[in-house]
């Protein structure tokens, strides 16, 4: 690899990194895919700490564009990112697969996206309907880069 582009690419971050950008995020892009064409939405989450984050789908369209993607997605991927004012930046991206929860996991997805997801007050009044429109990620795969930090 050229040495020049080495500060671009940045070094890969340990896995305490990784959790702290989730952690401290709460917004990103999923990225889904229908078939074979891709669908990139930003969104807020919330991440449990371990192996999950978890997406509210508000303002529903009448196509659904959202829930058919994520219906028909075998695997989705998310990116959340920092930059800072001096340059440095990070960014960690999860793959894995995404369903919707079942109201038994209302708590924990509401827990988890109170804790971390942007605006989350707004989410502490929200109450659980029978069939809420939220999703989970289960994350198979992470991976996170830095430059500058």
């Amino acid at each position: 690899m050229d040495s020049e582009l080495r500060p671009l690419l940045g070094m890969e971050m340990e896995e305490s990194a990784i959790d702290d950008l989730l952690t401290e995020m709460g917004v990103g892009v999923l990225s889904m895919s229908a078939d074979g064409v891709p669908y990139g939405v930003p969104l807020s989450f919330g991440y449990d700490g371990t192996d999950r984050l978890y997406f509210v789908f508000l303002g529903a369209t009448a196509d659904l564009r959202k829930e058919t993607y994520a219906d028909q997605s075998d695997v989705a991927s998310f990116t959340t990112f920092a930059v800072d004012p001096d340059g440095a930046w990070r960014s960690v991206v999860v793959a894995g697969p995404l369903d919707r929860i079942s109201p038994g996991d209302w708590d924990a997805a509401r827990e988890a996206m109170l804790d971390n997801a942007y605006r989350s007050k707004l989410l502490a009044e929200h109450e659980l309907q029978e069939n809420p429109n939220v999703w989970a990620l289960e994350v198979a795969e992470r991976s996170g880069r830095a430059v500058g930090q």
